[in-house]
């Protein structure tokens, strides 16, 4: 019995789609809310390597979304602790765990050792910065963002699109002013927006479905209304 089966099973995945997801090498920027769900399905899924960017350590006030993590993870570093309990899930998985921030400096060449990289964080710097690296690279971004019931999700920087981060937030100066974002937030809104990330990447990897290819889904948790805006 192949632990992929109800995956394989599926016309559009298939053994082809299922072998080019053994394949991929995605790295994933931010291992909080978002980063979890978006860890735990891409290794369950049996994506061959996932790499892990994140510098922050595991704090009680995480465990509310980020359930990844536990307990008796408090005070370690996430990237780590992410990797251990990922190792757990699947052993087949090569996981590179980067136990610090993504910067100007490192950048380019962690990205360059991957396919595609997904959108764990929570800063406009880093997303510029990822956007700007992608594009040097031709990687494909698959951007996401919450705040308390809402969240969206996109794909930038695909040969097959003409967007990136910079058409959603082409100010990068203005960004810079906006006041910080309520830290508030609903535990599940990570965990359904990284879902979606999850997919969009395994859509991509496995060549099913229609991405969000130039487009912005949208959710607000409050009511469930959901739309997809064309960018």
């Amino acid at each position: 019995m192949n632990r992929y089966d109800r995956q394989i099973i599926l016309p559009e995945i298939g053994p082809a789609g299922q072998e080019r997801i053994r394949r991929a090498r995605v790295l994933l920027v931010g291992a909080g809310g978002l980063g979890s769900p978006v860890a735990l399905y891409l290794v369950a899924a049996g994506v061959g390597c996932l790499g892990i960017v994140d510098g922050d350590l595991v704090d009680c006030t995480n465990l509310q979304r980020q359930v990844l993590y536990t307990e008796a993870d408090l005070g370690l570093p996430k990237a780590t602790q992410a990797s251990r309990r990922l190792k757990q899930l699947n052993r087949d998985v090569d996981i590179h765990a980067y136990p610090f921030r993504l910067n100007e400096t490192n950048a380019h060449e962690i990205i360059s050792s991957y396919d595609l990289v997904v959108d764990g964080c929570d800063n406009f710097a880093t997303r510029y910065l990822i956007n700007d690296i992608c594009m040097t690279l031709g990687r494909p971004y698959i951007y996401g963002a919450i705040r308390a019931f809402d969240g969206q999700v996109a794909v930038f920087n695909h040969p097959q699109g003409h967007t990136n981060y910079r058409t959603l937030y082409p100010d990068e100066e203005q960004t810079r002013s906006l006041p910080s974002p309520p830290k508030g937030v609903l535990g599940v809104t990570p965990g359904i927006v990284g879902c979606v990330e999850a997919t969009e990447t395994l859509k991509l990897i496995a060549g099913f479905g229609e991405p969000l290819i130039d487009k912005l889904w949208t959710i607000d948790l409050r009511n469930m209304q959901s739309y997809v805006i064309s960018l």
